[in-house]
């Protein structure tokens, strides 16, 4: 154990996806102030860093067929880097009339995959982004992207990791600051983990890589501990473990970011989260959900995240 935590850093970063990424799912229409309660919410427990939502068309996802009154609503906010999902050139216009900083883009290391979720093959997904990237970038925008599907696919299996390699190498070359990684449906082990990370930090500086973990079956926070061991300083994470893919069956939710802030803090690396604050925002998910989350911290009360 001393061996596998030889470089634990003093600080990471936590991208918080739970307005997105954790409410896409939800079978049950959200009202867009409840939304608005849950990212003031976090805001208030010091993340810094929140995909507020997706422009994307209703037809695919209804669920956030309310982005740009959201956007609006939620306004900009001082010291919070806001962001927002944009699959085509036309998302990334509502963006732009948001006025949001931030944008990240997505396609899978699976070509099934990729086809089922934005309706596009891996080569076509690319094609858009050539035209999109450098065009966020002339207006000022940072651009976040994601692989998702790299530690398997619900419809191909095992997919190899050399396909993610190439794929973060060319948005990065399109000029994307960080390639998050997915473990879409979180079958992703530790061994597997290091495997797939010592290949891409071949090629790739760490501070350009995060991970985005689901703990469908209980692997997430050993998965991270590696991707800490290995140099990775920035993290996915969503309220309460909300999440799922539409496009992914048996993809449940995310890492909880109460149980990340937690394994951290007490491993004394800081977040800028304040743990207390972070616990009522979990209760403000799950109101705002009205069903019952699964992250472990947020089931355990609050006096676990104290001391």
């Amino acid at each position: 154990m001393a061996e596998l935590l030889e470089h634990i850093p003093d600080r990471v970063s936590i991208y918080e996806v739970g307005p997105r990424d954790g409410l896409q799912n939800e079978a049950v229409t959200i009202g867009t102030v409840r939304k608005l309660r849950l990212i003031d919410a976090l805001c208030a427990a010091g993340l810094s860093r929140i995909e507020i939502t997706s422009f994307v068309s209703p037809h695919w996802i209804p669920q956030l067929a309310d982005a740009d009154r959201l956007a609006d609503l939620v306004g900009q906010r001082e010291g919070k880097q806001l962001s927002a999902l944009c699959p085509n050139a036309r998302g990334l216009a509502r963006a732009r009339v948001a006025d949001l900083h931030e944008i990240a883009v997505f396609l899978s290391a699976s070509e099934t995959h990729n086809k089922r979720n934005i309706n596009k093959s891996i080569e076509q997904a690319l094609g858009v982004f050539r035209e999109m990237i450098p065009q966020a970038l002339g207006y000022g925008m940072r651009v976040r992207a994601y692989v998702s599907t790299v530690w398997g696919c619900p419809y191909e299996g095992s997919i190899d990791p050399g396909k993610a390699l190439v794929l973060a190498r060319r948005l990065l070359e399109m000029g994307c600051y960080e390639i998050s990684l997915g473990d879409t449906i979180g079958v992703g082990t530790p061994l597997q983990t290091k495997q797939i990370l010592k290949l891409l930090l071949s090629e790739i500086p760490a501070n350009k890589l995060a991970m985005h973990m689901h703990d469908t079956r209980g692997q997430a926070l050993a998965n991270v501990l590696v991707g800490l061991d290995m140099g990775i300083r920035s993290f996915d994470a969503a309220i309460g473990g909300l999440g799922g893919c539409p496009y992914a069956p048996g993809a449940s939710g995310n890492l909880a970011t109460e149980d990340l802030v937690y394994m951290l803090h007490h491993m004394g690396v800081q977040t800028g989260v304040d743990p207390e604050k972070l616990f009522e925002a979990g209760q403000v998910a799950e109101a705002v959900v009205r069903r019952e989350l699964p992250g472990r911290v947020h089931k355990a009360g609050l006096r676990a995240l104290r001391g």
